[in-house]
């Protein structure tokens, strides 16, 4: 390892070349990533315990769940700056104790606030951790090794959260829901151990004050449309919370827009999204992640009620995705390195479109899961491949000194991509839904229809025992998801093939210089932007 020591400046630069501390740094920063990652979907496998044991509404359940969601998106931008300022390492080992000292809190959790509360903060632990682990393979990595670094990455990043609703769901069926929480605990102790072995510090010294309104708004604007796209499809797009959030939102974001503009050391220059790398990373990170999770939301009613599946069953369902994603990242920057990164991006762009027309064409009722494996299989390895060469575009967009921010930048695209293709894909689904299954209740009495035209699940329970007109109000309503699944993934194969379209034909524009140039930072020859 070359240690590049503190000039009189204070500049911190650390290039790793030995392979085997490369690794090791790799290994830290990607068990603490999976910690993160594995706690967005953990919960989602306990809700029926967590609404008994905290004698909780369904509201304050998704809560639980939720709540790390927002405060981890809203505080990533300001925290990952703050990362590149005060050092990596140190943001590292924060983010890990108030991460694990927040979910070891929540495993003994005794009431609703105490759950939220710990929620929260593993939150803010997650939004300290999650732009450091790739700011640090940026930052520390040679050129001509940060794709393979960023390819491990993104497998983590992007498979992990399936793997960890299956752990989760394993510790659900055969202990308790309070388990839950020692998986990312055990990760954090793990992570804390290597960090300290391994991971070197880097940091940026910036010549300007530190960007606190500037912060403060994109928090605002983060939160507020999150929040939204979050609610909006559960509780009504028309309802007060919901409209007063996306007023927030769009309030932020003008005002954060507005204010960057003005600024000579803005916390996230708006100019250099004309850059082409920059604009198309951010807007396949934020496609891709939209897709992956409405197929989530679709793929799990169809495996556990239209197949009958157990929660653990279904999720084990969805592990091949998970697979095939992870092994595609980490090939990603092989295939990049031969084909460049543009058509790698757009390779796997296409065989996602590929497998959501796949999963539209395939699917019937009484097919089963035979009929949407190849979708799975090809979205899955398609995801891996658009992924690595979206997030290393993103990165080599910014300058090394700003990796956290640029690492950031990447995590807020992917929450917004989640948060946008749950909503999206998910009205689209109802409507079809609905479309579909209202012709087959006339007749039917009011008590049973409204529930059945609620969805599926409503009306499997609607249906109860009622013989041979049960029979046929659920066959209906099966068939009507179908149609409505069918729906979701044309709207998703378009959207995906807008995507294709962008990154093949849309023009090159000039590179803004950095408004606070020259960088009073450790940024080198080496980084070149491909």
């Amino acid at each position: 390892m070359k240690h590049h020591h503190p000039s009189t400046t204070g500049h911190a630069r650390t290039t790793i070349e030995d392979p085997r501390k490369r690794r090791a740094v790799l290994v830290a920063v990607c068990v603490a990533l999976m910690a993160v990652i594995s706690s967005v979907t953990g919960l989602n496998v306990a809700q029926p315990e967590l609404a008994v044991d905290f004698d909780a509404s369904q509201s304050e359940v998704l809560w639980f769940i939720n709540l790390y969601t927002l405060s981890l998106a809203a505080l990533l931008l300001p925290l990952g700056a703050l990362g590149d300022r005060w050092g990596r390492k140190p943001m590292l080992l924060a983010g890990l104790t108030v991460f694990g000292i927040a979910n070891a809190a929540a495993a003994f959790a005794t009431s609703t606030e105490m759950m939220l509360a710990c929620r929260f903060a593993a939150g803010v632990g997650a939004a300290m951790i999650m732009p450091v682990t790739l700011a640090v393979i940026t930052s520390t990595f040679p050129e001509e090794e940060r794709g393979k670094g960023i390819g491990a990455w993104t497998a983590v990043g992007g498979g992990g959260g399936l793997l960890g609703m299956y752990l989760s769901a394993v510790l659900v069926d055969i202990a308790s829901w309070r388990l839950l929480f020692a998986l990312p605990v055990a990760l954090v102790v793990i992570a804390v151990a290597m960090t300290l072995r391994s991971v070197p510090n880097t940091r940026e010294l910036a010549p300007h004050r530190f960007d606190t309104l500037g912060s403060v708004a994109s928090v605002f604007a983060v939160l507020g449309l999150v929040y939204a796209l979050h609610e909006g499809p559960v509780h009504g797009w028309s309802e007060p919370p919901t409209l007063a959030a996306l007023a927030m939102g769009i309030a932020g974001t003008v005002g954060f827009i507005a204010w960057e503009r003005r600024q000579t050391a803005p916390l996230l220059d708006i100019r250099l999204f004309q850059d082409r790398r920059l604009a198309a990373g951010s807007l396949s990170i934020l496609t891709v992640f939209g897709v992956q999770a409405g197929i989530l939301v679709v793929l799990f009613p169809y495996l556990q009620i239209v197949l009958g599946w157990s929660a653990l069953h279904a999720t084990v369902g969805m592990l091949p995705m998970a697979v095939l994603m992870m092994a595609s990242s980490v090939l990603a920057p092989r295939v990049a390195q031969r084909a460049r990164h543009r058509p790698t991006m757009a390779l796997g762009v296409a065989l996602v479109t590929a497998g959501l027309v796949l999963m539209a064409s395939l699917i019937t009722v009484d097919g089963g899961y035979l009929t949407v494996l190849p979708g799975i299989l090809t979205l899955g390895f398609g995801m891996g491949l658009a992924m690595t060469p979206s997030t290393e575009a993103i990165t080599s967009s910014l300058p090394r000194a700003k990796q956290g921010l640029a690492s950031a930048l990447n995590d807020v695209t992917r929450e917004f991509g989640t948060a946008i293709g749950v909503a999206l894909l998910g009205a689209v689904l109802t409507a079809g839904y609905r479309s579909a299954i209202e012709p087959q209740l006339v007749g039917v009495p009011d008590d049973v229809a409204g529930p059945v035209r609620d969805g599926l699940a409503n009306a499997v329970a609607a249906a109860g025992d009622r013989g041979d007109s049960s029979i046929a109000i659920v066959d209906a309503a099966r068939q009507a998801f179908v149609d409505g699944w069918q729906h979701a993934m044309w709207a998703g194969a378009t959207a995906m093939t807008a995507l294709f379209l962008v990154i093949v034909i849309r023009p090159k524009y000039p590179v803004p210089p950095e408004p606070n140039t020259p960088l009073t930072t450790w940024a080198s020859p080496d980084h070149q932007r491909h």
